[in-house]
């Protein structure tokens, strides 16, 4: 027999039941999307008016626009993160629904992916002969633009969300002339990414488009493509057109990119790094510290407990002094102190430590003369990885293999509109980063740029940002600064200049913000 809770009103009974209702529309909302492989849900039929509703009332969906709705989670109303995991689906479903399969992205935007760029616009722009030329107001500010325009000679399906794009060849013909300039790392990644001009040489024959043709003969001869660049003059010569080539870049502002790269991805951050590292150096004045071993690791040492308080916390860890202390010690075993092996704040601590311990045992390796300072990241970031979660394997949480290699899931970072690389795309990215690290002889462009793009490209599940601490404070000491704390307080300000680094390429704020700490320090 049921009894009432005094205090909510509700019998047992039929909080039962109503929680077995949420759990069954649940079910449908799961079924839904794994037979659809999309996250965004059209119309309340698609899983019935009263299971909309339900998962509506009770947080598990949120409305976009009048009759579309994308999941989320009881209490994450007015979190920027699920409009943005969401966004991309929208988009393509949204279009497959107002003009089947006749639309397409703009050539920009078509760009921008094929660079490695998946931010998303304030305004995205769909190209449909029958659009209405409305304006959508969605999430956040955020809108959808569809105009009445013609379409790409062949659309191309993204791979990551099936969108409808231009070709690479096709979006670089049709791009306007001032993306070149506003959008430079993008045009010259997908420039640079070019194998073959035949297909340039085809649409530009076919349509006409000569003047376009003679700016990406202008800019492949700019960036040093030059066979690419005659094939297209000889071809388009034969066919009778004359083409007077225009470089459409700014030649002022131009990073050259020299040997080849692996992939867009790879490519984008070795331009970014060089563009990026000019800021830095017109920031900072040029290195003027020595190096004394054992005052680098006293200087370690006596920031351990600061330091793993800060990171801990920025992360969103509760922990004390007292914990931090005891993981210090030694009293952490999670054999015999059950409530610690259950605490999630306690795990963390020891991870810290850990992993703090490794990053030691590297910084005193290189100041011994063992190693150079780029090197030790390449080499053991996988060690301090591991020992940040080795903790939770003693705990039976996670298991080791877990910890093995790359992240193998897209994931999104809370309240950015920056979307991290796609899983296949962290191995070139990386191997990309690494070298970068050893090519670079400024130890203030090393630490900088060597935290912002490991958080950039985000290659693990969970511990970018720690790691990316322990990245920035190991290219610091074995280059004679201090261990910088970046501390709690001061949150919201790393993290706006470290989304302003990711979203607009502006480096300054990030590297002032560090550079204030490291004279501070």
């Amino acid at each position: 027999m049921g009894y009432t809770n005094i205090c909510t009103g509700v019998n047992n009974n039929d909080m039962a039941t109503v929680n077995q209702r949420l759990a069954e529309s649940l079910r449908v909302m799961k079924e839904y999307q794994e037979k659809n492989d999309n996250s965004v849900i059209h119309g309340k039929n698609a899983l019935g008016t009263t299971h909309t509703n339900r998962l509506l009332d009770s947080g598990y969906l949120q409305p976009i626009i009048k009759g579309w709705y994308m999941p989320s989670l009881p209490g994450n109303e007015g979190d920027t993160t699920v409009w943005y995991t969401s966004y991309w689906h929208f988009i393509c479903s949204y279009g497959n629904y107002r003009f089947g399969k006749d639309w397409s992205l703009s050539a920009e935007q078509s760009l921008a992916f094929y660079s490695g760029n998946y931010v998303v616009p304030k305004q995205v722009v769909i190209r449909a002969k029958k659009a209405s030329n409305n304006i959508i107001q969605l999430k956040y500010g955020d809108s959808l633009l569809d105009i009445t325009a013609t379409l790409p000679h062949q659309p191309v399906k993204e791979k990551q969300f099936g969108l409808n794009v231009y070709s690479i060849a096709e979006a670089l013909l049709f791009c306007s002339p001032q993306y070149f300039i506003t959008n430079r790392i993008e045009a010259q990644t997908c420039l640079e990414s070019l194998r073959d001009a035949s297909e340039i040489i085809s649409i530009a024959s076919n349509q006409g488009n000569s003047t376009r043709a003679a700016r990406i003969v202008g800019a492949l001869n700019f960036i040093g493509k030059d066979d690419l660049a005659d094939e297209i003059m000889r071809m388009m010569t034969r066919l009778g057109y004359d083409l007077r080539p225009e470089n459409p870049f700014d030649e002022d502002n131009f990073t050259p990119l020299g040997t080849a790269q692996r992939s867009p991805y790879s490519i984008r951050i070795k331009l970014m790094w060089e563009d990026m590292r000019q800021h830095i150096l017109e920031i900072t004045p040029p290195p003027t510290v020595d190096k004394d071993m054992e005052q680098v690791l006293a200087n370690m040492d006596a920031n351990y407990v600061k330091d793993s308080y800060h990171s801990l916390s920025i992360e969103g860890y509760r922990v004390t002094d007292e914990l931090i202390e005891k993981v210090r010690s030694g009293n952490w075993d999670p054999e015999t102190a059950k409530q610690d092996s259950d605490s999630r704040n306690a795990l963390a601590a020891r991870g810290y430590y850990q992993a703090f311990q490794s990053v030691r045992s590297s910084v005193n390796s290189v100041l011994k003369g063992k190693g150079k300072a780029g090197d030790i990241v390449a080499d053991q970031l996988q060690n301090w990885h591991f020992e940040l979660f080795e903790p939770c394997v003693q705990a039976a949480i996670i298991q080791a293999g877990d910890l093995v290699g790359y992240r193998k899931y897209q994931v999104y970072i809370r309240g950015s509109k920056h979307t991290p690389l796609n899983p296949d795309a962290i191995i070139d990215a990386m191997q990309t980063y690494y070298t970068m690290l050893r090519q670079e002889d400024n130890p203030l462009v090393r630490a900088i740029l060597g935290h912002f793009f490991f958080v950039y490209i985000h290659p693990y599940m969970d511990g970018n940002g720690r790691t990316a601490r322990f990245i920035l404070n190991s290219m610091l000491v074995t280059s004679g600064y201090p261990w910088t704390i970046i501390p709690l307080e001061k949150r919201e300000e790393y993290m706006s200049t470290l989304e302003a680094a990711s979203i607009d390429g502006d480096i300054v704020a990030f590297t002032k913000f560090i550079y204030f700490l490291i004279k501070k320090g």
